[in-house]
């Protein structure tokens, strides 16, 4: 991801991102107690914002955490990051935590203020050659805890096995748990059977992407075959084509998994037309309300 642009947002301030302090008895620092969201923005307009927004709303539940902005309100930060920093292609990253406590305890959760942060930055689109080649994934046996459908921003297990691929070279880690395809450290792992795109079903263990749900969208209006079931190691390996899907790398191809060849090894046939989908829908809804 590209370095962020200068301005953010922190507790109802726009300031340099330079200037931005919290307290270093934040909750966030302390214990990893907060949840985030990121909100990509095309053509200086935000995209799915509605489900980035409920799943934020949801991750504050899980966590017993007050939402404190309302759907208009988030919108109003948003749209406030965008224009301070130029707009065009770019994401928001949006974080809130318990807030400061005056004390380091666990329990009970305190009612305090909470810390609210934002920034955004540019959003790198894949060049053709790129696109062409595809990614190359590594796989790992899933270490995370055992609610991974929170989007909470205690993501050490993320991190640990995102750096497993940075080792060998790599773009992402597709994770494994009891003999079965999870997701990747920071995006949703689909794969092609037999000409149908397979996604898990969501669960504890598996972040609900909002991308996936636009991988959905997409394959019903071209009428391409889907299906939500588990992948065992083996269908993954053996797979036509594999996907990862996520807010600020749309839809990539998997052509190479542990360093062998997905498929042909080169990005497949349903692939060109779920990635050519998806950059139409977007272009439709550039000049749409959000």
């Amino acid at each position: 991801m590209s370095a962020p642009l200068p301005i953010c947002y922190l507790n109802g301030e726009w300031l340099p991102l330079a200037e931005a302090k919290i307290s270093p008895l934040d909750r966030s620092f302390l214990f990893g107690d907060g949840v985030y969201e990121v909100v990509p923005v095309f053509a200086g307009r935000p995209f799915r914002f509605k489900e980035h927004f409920d799943r934020l709303s949801g991750s504050c539940a899980a966590l017993r955490l007050r939402d404190p902005h309302d759907r208009d309100g988030w919108r109003a930060i948003v749209r406030g990051l965008m224009e301070r920093n130029g707009s065009g292609d770019l994401y928001v990253y949006l974080q809130i935590s318990r807030g400061a406590d005056s004390e380091r305890a666990h329990a009970p959760l305190p009612q305090i203020p909470p810390t609210v942060f934002g920034f955004a930055a540019p959003l790198s689109e894949p060049g053709a050659e790129q696109l062409a080649r595809g990614i190359s994934c590594v796989t790992a046996p899933d270490i995370r805890w055992a609610r991974c459908d929170i989007k909470s921003v205690a993501l050490l297990g993320n991190v640990l096995q995102r750096q497993l691929s940075c080792d060998v070279g790599a773009d992402e880690t597709i994770l494994l748990r009891d003999g079965q395809m999870m997701e990747a450290t920071a995006s949703t792992a689909h794969v092609v059977l037999a000409g149908t795109i397979v996604t898990p079903p969501n669960s504890t263990a598996i972040l609900p992407g909002t991308t996936r749900s636009v991988v959905e969208e997409v394959a019903d209006r071209l009428g391409i075959a889907r299906a939500t079931r588990a992948v065992s190691e083996a269908a993954l390996r053996r797979a036509e084509e594999v996907w990862i899907s996520s807010s600020t790398r749309t839809v990539s191809a998997v052509t190479t998994l542990d360093g062998q060849p997905v498929g042909s090894g080169k990005p497949g046939p349903v692939w060109q037309r779920m990635r050519q989908g998806i950059d139409e829908l977007q272009r439709a809804l550039a000049t749409q309300p959000w």
